[in-house]
Formats: C-alpha cells, sequence, structure tokens
C-alpha cells in the first residue's frame, strides 16, 4: 500500500467488510443449527444432520478458486455484490424447503448459500488484512471483524432453539423461518450499501496484466502461492481449524438437544454461549492482537482447547452445572469454553499464511477458502464416528486436529522462502 493510500481513510470500506464478517457467520451457523431440526422432520440420523452444513463447506471447494480469480479480475466490489445475491438465492432455497417437504431441496439451498460464503470470505480477510498494513496490526483488525462474524454465530442457533422451542419433536423448517426472513433481510440491504461504498480495489489485475493475459502475453510466472511451504501447511490448518470450530457446537448441539433433560432450547442456548464465548474472544483479540504475536496467541489457545475437550470427555456424565435457572451437564459447559479458544485462530492462522506473500495474496486467498471445506468434511466424519461410538467421544477427532495446530504455530508458520519476488 503507498503512503497516500495509507493516509486515506477507508473506514466506510472496514465497515462494510465487518457487515459482510457477521453474514458469513449467520448464515452459515443457520446450517449448523438446522440439524436439529432435519433430525426430526426428515428423520436424519446424527451423520445426516450434518448433510446441510456439508453441503455448505463443500462448495468452498468448488468455489474457493474460482473467486480467488473472480476477486482479481473483478475486484472486491464485484465480488462482495455478487456474492450477497448469491447468498439471498440459497437463504430463499432453504425458506422453501420447508413448505415443500423437502430435505434435498434443503441441502441445496445450503450449498448454494455456501457458495456465497466462500466469495464473501475470499473478499473480507484479505481487505481487512490490507486496510490493517499486515503483520500484528492487520491480524488485529481481522480479529475485529471476526467479532462481527461472532455476533452473527451467535444469534442464529438461539434464534432457532427457542424457535422450534422446548422438544426436538416439535422441530421443523417452517418453524425457523423467521430467522431466513431475516438473513434474506440483512443481504438485500447489504446489497445496497456495498453499492454506495467505495471500496479500494489493491489486488485487483491492471489494464496492462488484463491485456497481456487475454492476449496471451502474460509471462509466466514459475511461482505460485503454492510456492510457499508456511502457506501451504496454513491452509492445511484452516481445514482443520473451520473443523475444529464448527464440530464442537454442531456435535453438542445434536446430541444434548435430543437428551430430555436438556431439550433444544436450552441446548440452542448454550450453543450461541459458544459463539458469544468467540465473540468476547475475538473482542479480546482486537485489543491485544496488535501487541502478542499471531504465534504465540495461536499456540495458546490450540494447548488449551485440548485440555477442555479432554476434560469434557472425561467428566462423569452426571455432572451438572445450574447456570441462569437452567441445570446442564458440564461436559457442554466445558466445550462452550472452547469459544474462547477457537476465536481468535482464524486470524492467527490466516495472518501467518499470507505473511510475506506480497502479489500472490489474492490468489492465496482463494486457495485458502477451498480449504475451509473442513468445516463440513470434518463435522461430517466426527458425527459417523459419533453414530458408532457415541458423541463426546467422537471429540478425539478434533483433539487431533487441534494437535496439527500446536504443530503449525510452533514449526510451520515460519516462512522458509523468502528468496521469491513477491512485488
Amino acid at each position: 500500500m503507498s503512503n497516500t493510500a495509507a493516509k486515506k481513510s477507508y473506514t466506510p470500506a472496514i465497515v462494510v467488510m465487518f457487515a459482510l464478517f457477521f453474514m458469513i457467520a449467520f448464515v452459515t451457523n443457520l446450517a449448523g443449527s438446522m440439524g436439529v431440526i432435519v433430525t426430526n422432520q426428515f428423520g436424519a440420523s446424527k451423520a445426516l444432520s450434518q448433510l446441510g452444513s456439508l453441503a455448505n463447506f463443500i462448495a468452498y471447494a468448488c468455489m474457493g478458486i474460482p473467486a480467488g480469480l473472480i476477486l482479481k479480475r473483478k475486484g472486491y466490489k464485484f465480488t462482495s455484490r455478487a456474492a450477497v445475491v448469491v447468498g439471498f438465492v440459497g437463504v430463499a432455497i432453504q425458506f422453501l424447503s420447508g413448505y415443500m417437504e423437502s430435505f434435498a431441496v434443503y441441502v441445496a439451498g445450503a450449498f448454494v448459500a455456501g457458495f456465497s460464503m466462500c466469495m464473501l470470505n475470499i473478499v473480507v480477510n484479505p481487505m481487512l488484512n490490507t486496510l490493517g498494513g499486515g503483520g500484528n496490526k492487520g491480524n488485529q483488525l481481522i480479529q475485529w471483524g471476526g467479532s462481527c462474524n461472532s455476533i452473527g454465530g451467535t444469534l442464529a442457533p438461539v434464534f432457532v432453539g427457542w424457535l422450534v422451542g422446548g422438544s426436538i419433536a416439535d422441530a421443523t423448517v417452517a418453524k425457523a423461518a423467521p430467522v431466513m426472513i431475516i438473513a434474506m433481510s440483512i443481504f438485500a440491504i447489504a446489497y445496497i450499501v456495498i453499492s454506495f461504498t467505495e471500496i479500494p480495489e489493491p489486488h485487483m489485475e491492471t489494464p496492462e496484466e488484463k491485456a497481456a493475459r487475454i492476449s496471451g502475453k502474460a509471462e509466466k510466472d514459475p511461482h505460485s502461492a503454492l510456492s510457499f511451504r508456511h502457506f501451504v501447511l496454513g491452509a492445511i490448518s484452516i481445514f482443520f481449524y473451520v473443523g475444529i470450530e464448527v464440530g464442537i457446537p454442531n456435535t453438542a448441539n445434536v446430541y444434548f438437544s435430543g437428551l430430555d433433560w436438556v431439550g433444544p432450547a436450552i441446548t440452542g442456548t448454550f450453543i450461541g454461549a459458544y459463539w458469544f464465548c468467540m465473540l468476547l474472544g475475538r473482542l479480546g483479540g482486537g485489543i491485544i492482537g496488535g501487541k502478542f504475536s499471531s504465534k504465540s496467541m495461536l499456540l495458546c489457545t490450540s494447548s488449551l482447547a485440548i485440555l477442555l475437550i479432554l476434560c469434557a470427555m472425561f467428566i462423569p456424565e452426571t455432572a451438572t452445572l445450574s447456570i441462569a435457572g437452567m441445570t446442564v451437564p458440564a461436559s457442554l459447559g466445558l466445550l462452550v469454553l472452547c469459544g474462547f479458544c477457537t476465536s481468535i485462530m482464524w486470524g492467527s492462522i490466516f495472518n501467518l499464511s499470507v505473511e510475506g506473500l506480497g502479489k500472490y495474496t489474492a490468489a492465496a486467498s482463494g486457495i485458502f477458502m477451498t480449504l475451509v471445506c473442513g468445516g463440513g468434511i470434518i463435522p461430517f466424519l466426527q458425527n459417523l464416528i459419533a453414530d458408532k461410538v457415541g458423541s463426546m467421544q467422537s471429540y478425539w477427532l478434533l483433539v487431533i486436529c487441534l494437535g496439527y495446530l500446536v504443530f503449525y504455530a510452533a514449526i510451520g508458520s515460519k516462512n522458509v522462502n523468502k528468496d521469491i519476488k513477491i512485488d
């Protein structure tokens, strides 16, 4: 970023990016929260209850690289507007699935919505990192944006849980319709706001680059984002991280909602509390992000998350907590606390992964988003395990994933390819 650009106020653009961060979590968690509903209305197993979430995240695998190319060729504004249109359509299809009594239509809507979430992620992360100037400040801005993400993530499961009520037998897609109407309304408003907001285009291809690409005379670069070891290992980290972030609440939601003495309303409230913990953690991360390195933040939180999950797995099922007049399993309370840990992982991993990539940042963001499909694959695998050996034992899978994040923070995040020209 030039000195002139650095002095220019991009506050409106930052606010728009924060709003898009909100929508990413709200719509994503809507798919996860609906798992409770489809187990009742469509008779899905624990594994199939995650099919909507799986479809939502598999869309990342399909759209990650194409969306990165769209961002490079069309810019942030075009990509973000296209994303909110696709998101509106995806949620509308899910809305119709309840009235059509079709599980297939619901899954199709979740898949379409996933395209939107992928495109939005590709816009907001590199933009906020760039506007923050990279490094600790870039990480700090992503953490602030992540706080808005957590607000959306907190509201979706709480809304769905209370709309369904106290018994899983009452769960239908139609009962969750108000949440989907809210999502569609926000998408419509976002489109209008983005249209009238000036958004910088630091990574958009120049007219000369476009002409060279069209004529076939573009000079072939011997390197790419994949030439950087720390980026490759970071992309794998994101695959595991998003699976951890989604797997913790989704598996707990299906399991504890099915317990007669807990139910969907109480479980939905505590799953919302998990995302609220992420909100608090990201607010804290935004405050300290400029003072502590992404490496140390990721190392500490990954280690603590392993400890909390192990405690939740081995604590007696009869152990309970009394909170705000509600009696809940202590294991659920421990899993909720994991939200503090997962809160800052995304920004830390992204910051570590793209540090020192320069001109490869936009393409790297597309590859990065492709690996976000872990958010659907890992919870699906976890619930396949849950169907076989039990929900709490399935958390061993997440412990293994967290172990990899400890490795990445301690060793894998070091840039060993500084000899590659990046400007």
